[in-house]
């Protein structure tokens, strides 16, 4: 009723308003007034009504957030826990799902699942650092050990665990590097990984989707960034990522004076060496938050197609 007396009042056709019309617009006026009050005093507040908040469903010991699908949980079992760097800070673990048709789920390098102990639980988010293959019902994962999670990092082989249900989209490669979306084809591939973020850009590299082998003809570099060289992860896997196409650049925030490669952190580096033909690129990252934003705004401000700048979240 307010928006149409004000049109009304505004309207060619009534130039000159009537006295009863004006009144209308007073009493209109003032009943939204009265409606934003009462709304701003209720339980819920204005805020509620204007700004909806997320659903949240709250069970025993454990929290759903409504954008995201509720944990399945089903049995698993821990066949491997390993230190996965010098310092020991992280943690390579192998868990065996009892149903083998959930593994098969995992379909997209940058997937992700929920793992706890049982329901008393925190679950952990963590993303697969293996490749998909639905003959394999084993998942690897890489853990930084960190306060609360010592139930996972110190678990001895043949712990019983529950996981969920494969969880997330994961890097859209197939969508964004390989289709005929964009006016150039991607020849190069970008890697950036922060800390543990190597996981799931080790499951992209290992599944062989970036197409680095002679066939495919893509060149690709990796940055990967850690505190210490002793914290590097999968330094045993360098070599092999090397033979398989990939140039691995370990970046140190906190080098000791004996160390001779790059320091401070990826998207330094990535800004120091350039975009090598921006408009053919295409980049895979995970980290922390600040250092995504960067280097998409490095990335893009080069030439790169934003789309191609793929992460898993």
């Amino acid at each position: 009723f307010f928006v149409h007396t004000l049109s009304h009042l505004t309207s060619t056709h009534n130039p000159q308003p009537t006295t009863n019309t004006l009144d209308n617009f007073i009493m209109a006026s003032a009943w939204t007034l009265i409606l934003l009050f009462c709304l701003s005093t209720s339980r819920d507040g204005a805020s509620a009504f204007f700004f909806p908040k997320p659903h949240v469903r709250v069970q025993p010991n454990v929290l759903f957030m409504g954008w995201g699908p509720d944990p399945i949980w089903s049995s698993a079992k821990l066949t491997v826990n390993e230190a996965a760097c010098k310092s020991e800070a992280s943690v390579c673990l192998e868990v065996e799902l009892e149903n083998e048709e959930s593994s098969k789920e995992y379909k997209v390098p940058g997937q992700y699942v929920q793992l706890r102990l049982d329901e008393d639980t925190k679950p952990l988010f963590l993303a697969i650092s293996s490749p998909p293959n639905e003959e394999s019902n084993v998942f690897e994962f890489l853990v930084k050990k960190t306060e609360g999670n010592e139930w996972l990092t110190s678990a001895s082989s043949g712990s019983a665990v529950e996981i969920s249900q494969v969880l997330g989209d994961g890097f859209p490669i197939d969508e964004n590097l390989d289709s005929l979306k964009y006016d150039f084809p991607t020849q190069n591939i970008i890697l950036l990984a922060a800390g543990s973020g190597i996981a799931p850009i080790k499951a992209a590299m290992d599944s062989g989707l970036l197409k680095t082998d002679e066939k495919g003809g893509r060149t690709a570099r990796l940055y990967y960034g850690e505190r210490t060289p002793d914290d590097l992860c999968f330094v045993e896997e360098f070599v092999k990522w090397e033979a398989a196409g990939f140039e691995v650049v370990p970046v140190i925030s906190q080098p000791p004076d004996e160390w001779k490669g790059r320091s401070g952190y990826v998207q330094n580096a990535l800004e120091e060496d350039g975009v090598p033909i921006p408009r053919n690129s295409g980049a895979l990252l995970c980290g922390m938050k600040e250092m995504a934003e960067s280097v998409k705004d490095i990335l893009t401000k080069a030439g790169t197609f934003e789309g191609r700048v793929l992460t898993n979240f």
